[in-house]
C-alpha cells in the first residue's frame, strides 16, 4: 500500500501504530475534510493483517465525545473535539487514552483491540497529587514497563511524567510527577525543544521518547536508560515538509514483521487540517539512534509499478504551490500546477526486460484552458530529463514519449508554459492543469 496508506478519503493523522496479535493497528485523531479546525468529536480504528498489510479494515468509531450516528457521546462531562489517542494492552485488557480539548483527559477499556471502548473515567487524583499540563494530559502517550509499571508522558510546550497505578490504568500515583522529562530550558536549541505530540516505546532496553519540537515539521526523538530519563536529544525521524505543505507531525514507531516502519502525517486541501497517514521504513542502529528517513509514495512497498494506474496525489514531492485536495470521496487532484510547479514520486521500478527505444506516459487531467508543457525527468527535479509532455486545454489524457528507463527511479514532472516570442503570458500564477493519474505503458 502506497502513501497515504489507508483509503485515500480517510484522514487519520497523529497515528499510534501498535502491533497487537497477528495485526498492526493505527489509533489516531480524525481529521474533517474542509474542515477549519484540527480533528473530530470521534475516535476510529483501523488495522490490518501483519501478512497483507494492503489489506486495511476500518473498525468503525471506537470513542465519541458527541452523539453520531448509532453510538451516544461517552464523555458526560464535555462535548468537546478529541485527539491523538493512544492505546495499550494490560493484563489482558485494552486501554484508550484520549486528550480532550480543555478538559481532563479520558480513559476507556476494551475486551478488544479495536474497541470499542467503555469509559473508566477522567484521569484520577485528587490535590495533593501533582501532575502538569493542567490535567489536561495533552497527547498523551502511555508506556507499561516489564515490571508491570505504567508511565504516561504528556504536555504541550513541556514535557510532563506521571506513574499510573496499574491495578486501574487511570489513577496517578503519589509523588510521580516529573517535568521537564527532557531538558527545554532557552539553551537548548528551539528546533529540538519538546511542543506536543508524547509517544513513548521501549526498544531494545532503551526508553525512547518520541515527539513533535517547537519548530519545524519534525519527529524528534530522545533517549534514555530509564523510564524516568534523563531523555538526551538524538535527532529527528522524518521531515513532512521537506519539498511538500509542511505543517505539525505527530506519529511513532513500530516493529512489523521484523521491519522498523515510522507511522506519521503530511497534509492536503492547502490546509494544516486535513492530514493523511502514511509510513516510511527506518532503522534502528546499534546504539539506538535512527537515521533520518525521505518522505516517499512508498508507504509498506519497496518499489512502486509504474505500468498500473498510479494517483497522483501519491506525489511525495510538491514544490511551487501546487498541492493534493478532494474534489469527492471518490476524487483528489493535484491542483493549483502553475509554472514551475514540482511534482515527484518515490520511487518506481520499471524493470529490466524491456528493450525498446521508448516508454509512453500517459497522464489525465483536468484542463484549465491553457497549454502548458511538463518535462519528465528521473532521479530529481534536477535529475535527466527523458521526455516532454504537452498538456492541452481540455480535460483529457495526454501522451507522450519518453526514454526507455530500466531500474529503479523517482520520478518527476516540471511544469513551463513554453510560450515563445516576445508576448509574455499574462495568466500567472492561473492553475495550468489539474493532475489525476499516471501511467508508463510499454
Amino acid at each position: 500500500m502506497p502513501n497515504p496508506i489507508l483509503p485515500l478519503w480517510e484522514y487519520i493523522p497523529d497515528g499510534e501504530p501498535r502491533v497487537f496479535g497477528d495485526r498492526v493497528y493505527l489509533y489516531g485523531s480524525h481529521d474533517r475534510v474542509g474542515c477549519e479546525a484540527f480533528c473530530d468529536y470521534k475516535l476510529k480504528v483501523w488495522s490490518a493483517p501483519l501478512d497483507d498489510l494492503n489489506n486495511w479494515v476500518c473498525h468503525g468509531d471506537s470513542f465519541r465525545t458527541k452523539d453520531g450516528g448509532e453510538r451516544p457521546a461517552d464523555t458526560p462531562w464535555t462535548r468537546n473535539e478529541c485527539y491523538a489517542p493512544d492505546v495499550i494492552e494490560k493484563d489482558g485488557k485494552y486501554y484508550l487514552y484520549a486528550y480532550i480539548v480543555g478538559s481532563k483527559g479520558a480513559v476507556g477499556v476494551s475486551d478488544k483491540p479495536e474497541g470499542p471502548f467503555e469509559l473508566l473515567g477522567q484521569y484520577r487524583y485528587d490535590e495533593s497529587i501533582k501532575v502538569g499540563d493542567d490535567g489536561i494530559f495533552n497527547d498523551a502517550g502511555v508506556l507499561v514497563d516489564d515490571d508491570g509499571r505504567v508511565y504516561v508522558y504528556y504536555g504541550f510546550e513541556g514535557s510532563n511524567m506521571n506513574e499510573l497505578d496499574p491495578t486501574d490504568m487511570h489513577s496517578v500515583l503519589p509523588d510521580s510527577h516529573m517535568r521537564p522529562v527532557m531538558p527545554d530550558d532557552e539553551s537548548v536549541p528551539v528546533e529540538r525543544r519538546f511542543y506536543e505530540a508524547s509517544s513513548p516505546r521501549k526498544i531494545n532496553g532503551r526508553y525512547y521518547l518520541i515527539y513533535s519540537p517547537r519548530k519545524g515539521s519534525r519527529l524528534a526523538y530522545a533517549i534514555a536508560e530509564s523510564p524516568r530519563g534523563p531523555f538526551e536529544y538524538k535527532g529527528y525521524i522524518i521531515d513532512n515538509g521537506v519539498d511538500y505543505p509542511g505543517g505539525n507531525n505527530h506519529g511513532s514507531v513500530a516493529n512489523i514483521n521484523g521491519q522498523w516502519y515510522v507511522f506519521y502525517h503530511r497534509m492536503t486541501n492547502n490546509t494544516i487540517m486535513s492530514r493523511r497517514a502514511c509510513v516510511e521504513r527506518i532503522e534502528i542502529l546499534e546504539d539506538g539512534t535512527i537515521p533520518p528517513v525521505e518522505m516517499t509514495s512508498l508507504g509498506f512497498e519497496e518499489s512502486l509499478d509504474p505500468y498500473k494506474t498510479v494517483p497522483a496525489e501519491i506525489a511525495c514531492v510538491l514544490k511551487g504551490g501546487c498541492f493534493v485536495t478532494e474534489k469527492d470521496i471518490f476524487t483528489r487532484v493535484i491542483t493549483n500546477i502553475t509554472e514551475g510547479a514540482v511534482i515527484g514520486y518515490k520511487y518506481f521500478d520499471f524493470g529490466e526486460d524491456y528493450t525498446g527505444d521508448s516508454l509512453t506516459l500517459a497522464v489525465k487531467v483536468r484542463g484549465m484552458g491553457m497549454r502548458s508543457h511538463v518535462r519528465v525527468l528521473i532521479d530529481g527535479e534536477d535529475g535527466e530529463e527523458v521526455g516532454q509532455l504537452e498538456i492541452g486545454l481540455a480535460d483529457g489524457v495526454y501522451k507522450c514519449k519518453i526514454k526507455n528507463i530500466t531500474g529503479r527511479h523517482s520520478l518527476f514532472f516540471k511544469t513551463y508554459h513554453g510560450v515563445e516570442g516576445w508576448v509574455k503570458p499574462q495568466f500567472d500564477p492561473k492553475c495550468m492543469f489539474e493532475l489525476e493519474y499516471l501511467t508508463v505503458m510499454k
